[in-house]
This record gives structure tokens, sequence and C-alpha cells, in this order.
């Protein structure tokens, strides 16, 4: 009797779990989501965009014809001063809410790119990629839903944001693993975890590669196989990333591929004028001027405070250049200062 009692314990918690928990499944065997009809063809081959560690946001453009006319020239980079006290800005922490759906759908996403990206980088890699995909879903440039800044572009043969969406990589099962170690990183950035190192960047791409539109852009720091960029105008500046996640997040699968013409896709240096052309739109220039201003001054030095007794002779004006003791003159004792004292 107690070993038929304990059979049925064991066979009624298997029944329990079977019923509570049929979602769960091993990494390398989800299919919950249906990806289209190229993504699901199996490659013969390393595509394009498949070489290890060359897949990136944008990676699309690395391949197209460079183009001349579209390069930011560097005079239109704007003040020197509150940029340079962008560059080591650190993000805002964002964290996704919304319905269980959307959080199911947004880890979904958010572990792809983690993993599709940077599956053999450090932990400091990955974190810095979540971080480039939150810091998207906050600027008014991109989608803002997770899925929707990951699969952006997806329904394109070429340009898409996060090529791992396009070029067939989808199809290759995950290594568990390596899934899991992306599915933690992925949860701490879409609980509020901020990487700070990476600051404001919305772009990366592999050392072994340079697209030309990285000089249009500041290089925010290098991690790993990865070199991390945020633009150099106001659309890299905090203000710019005041955009709420939106919720309802799409399907975590590309996108159907369009079966009209496509239209050009947009490039970083296209993203930031588009976003500057709103901003102009939004607001009269006096104000944009004013701004500007007002951030090159936060980044100044304060002037300093001097005693009561220090401030009534003056204070700071008699410490400047045309106000020190003796300026401009020598005093007599030092006039033969460097002269022989008896030539040889």
């Amino acid at each position: 009797m107690p070993r038929k009692r304990g059979q049925l314990v064991r066979r009624l918690a298997a029944l329990a779990l079977a019923i509570g928990v049929p979602a769960f499944a091993a990494p390398s065997e989800w299919r919950a989501f249906p990806f289209s009809e190229s993504a699901a063809a199996q490659p013969t081959g390393p595509l394009g965009f498949e070489t290890k560690g060359d897949s990136f946001p944008g990676s699309a453009f690395y391949y197209l014809a460079d183009d001349p006319a579209a390069r930011r020239p560097s005079a239109d980079l704007g003040g020197a001063a509150s940029f340079a006290q962008a560059q080591a800005a650190p993000a805002h922490s964002l964290a996704i809410g919304g319905s269980a759906t959307d959080k199911a759908r947004a880890l979904q996403c958010m572990t792809m790119a983690v993993y599709y990206e940077a599956a053999s980088e450090s932990d400091a890699g990955q974190r810095a990629v979540a971080q480039v995909v939150m810091n998207r879903v906050a600027h008014p440039a991109f989608p803002h839903t997770v899925c929707g800044v990951v699969f952006q572009g997806s329904e394109r043969s070429t340009g898409c944001q996060f090529t791992f969406t396009c070029d067939g990589s989808l199809s290759r099962k995950p290594v568990p693993a390596f899934w899991d170690r992306a599915r933690k990183i992925a949860l701490a950035a879409l609980d509020g975890y901020v990487y700070a190192p990476v600051g404001l960047a919305t772009h990366y791409h592999t050392v072994a590669v340079h697209p030309y539109w990285d000089g249009s852009m500041a290089n925010v720091t290098t991690i790993g196989a990865h070199r991390f960029f945020r633009w150099l105008g106001p659309a890299g500046l905090p203000t710019a990333f005041t955009a709420r996640y939106a919720g309802n997040e799409p399907v975590p699968a590309p996108r159907p591929h369009v079966q009209t013409a496509e239209p050009p896709a947009p490039d970083p240096v296209q993203l930031e004028r588009a976003y500057e052309a709103s901003l102009a739109a939004a607001q009269p220039a006096t104000t944009i001027a004013q701004r500007t201003a007002a951030a090159a001054a936060a980044s100044a030095y304060p002037a300093p405070t001097y005693a009561p007794a220090v401030q009534a002779r003056g204070g700071d004006t008699q410490f400047t250049s045309t106000r020190l003791p003796g300026g401009g003159g020598v005093k007599p004792e030092y006039a033969a200062s460097g002269q022989w004292i008896a030539h040889p």
C-alpha cells in the first residue's frame, strides 16, 4: 500500500506539471511564432551578413554603394560643449510594462537580439546590445516597442535594422545554454537595468567593418567586437530620448516581405536629419538656439564665490589678466634674468 500510494502521488505531481506549465519548452525547441517562408528555409551556407561578428544594426547598409551626398558634414554638428557633455550621459531607466502578452513578446524579441547579435560576447557586450535596443525604444526616430525596434525593416530584402531578422539566421536553433544566458541579460534590461558605458548609443558595428556613417557619429566606446555610436546633433542629446513605451507588442517574428517596389531604407544619417527636421518644424529656430546655448552654459565651470570683503572689492574681476599686480612689467631685480653674469 505505501508503494502504491507513492506511485499515485508521483503520477499526480507529473500531471499537475503537465497542466500547469505547458508553454515552457527547451530553448532549442521553441517554435511558438510563425516565421516567414523565406526565413523558414534552411540556407545551404553562410549568407552575406552571417560572417561571424559582422551582423549589427544597419549592417545591410555597409554592403550598399557609398553615397557621398548622404554623408553629414562636420560643420553641421552643432555646439561642441553640449554634445561633449552628452558623450558620457547614461540613458534613463526604462522598464517595460503592459500586459502579460506584451512582456512575453518583449522578452522573446530582446532575447533574440542579444543571442543572435552577441551570443559569443561577454556579459558586458550582451548588456551593451540590449541597451542599444532600449535606447531606440526611447527615441522618437524608432518604434516604441521592443519587437518593433528589433524587427524594424525585416520586411525588406535589405535594410533591416538588425540583420539577423532578414538574413536567415532565425532558421538556426539556439544553443540552450547560450539562449538561457541571453535571456537573463534581456530580463534585466526590460526590468529597467541601465548599462551606462554605452551611454546614449543607438548604433553599433563590429571592429571588422567601417560603414561610411560612423564618421558622422560619436564613438562612445568599444566593447568586445563592437563599437558603439551615438548621434552628434540634437538627436543624440539626453533631451531627445523622451518617447514612452507604447505597449501592444507585435508578434516576435519577421514581418512578411513586401511584394511591391521597396522605397529606400533610412540609414543613420537620414534618420538624424529627419529628426532634426521634425524638431525644427515643432520649435522656432530661436528656441533651438537658446536650448543649445543653455546646454553649453550648463557644461561650463561655475563662477567662483568669494568672502564678502573680497566680493566688495570687485570679486572675480580683480583677478582677471588685466588687473594682476604689475601685469605686463618685470621687476628691476629680475630684468637681467637669463643673461650671462660674465662672458667667457
